[in-house]
């Protein structure tokens, strides 16, 4: 869509005109995400959401550092709740007590995370009796 709109044609006849050559010349055909629906299109409209979504394509995330690992703490007291194992309980809070351990050794950036490793033997008792209530 190189040439300008020639004077004394509508620009709606001129750019109706430049899409209707486009798709006769096939420059339409086999674009990524044809046939598909809008991603995001029953999510609530939101004025950055550019943002969101490029932060979301590079996996960023807009907390600091040592908020970061907080919630990602609670995510992980929360997926052992739910494990299926013991194993799996372990698996989850040993990986996580790593990268508290290691945010206590070389504290990341932000307001102070207050993280302590997980009990993961409290937390296997925890996880025994809660199932034996079911």
């Amino acid at each position: 869509m190189t040439e300008r709109k020639p004077p004394g044609v509508s620009f709606e006849s001129w750019a109706d005109r430049q899409i209707r050559e486009a798709e006769e010349r096939g420059e339409f055909a086999d674009l990524p995400g044809t046939g598909e629906p809008l991603p995001s299109l029953d999510k609530p409209y939101t004025e950055q959401w550019w943002v969101e979504r490029k932060m979301r394509d590079e996996n960023l995330s807009w907390l600091p550092p040592s908020l970061a690992l907080r919630k990602e703490a609670q995510e992980a007291r929360e997926r052992a709740a739910a494990a299926r194992s013991e194993a799996e309980v372990r698996s989850v809070l040993s990986e996580i007590n790593t990268r508290i351990e290691e945010a206590i050794r070389h504290p990341p950036e932000g307001p102070p995370h207050r993280l302590v490793p997980f009990d993961v033997e409290s937390a296997v008792r925890e996880w025994r009796s809660g199932r034996s209530g079911r």
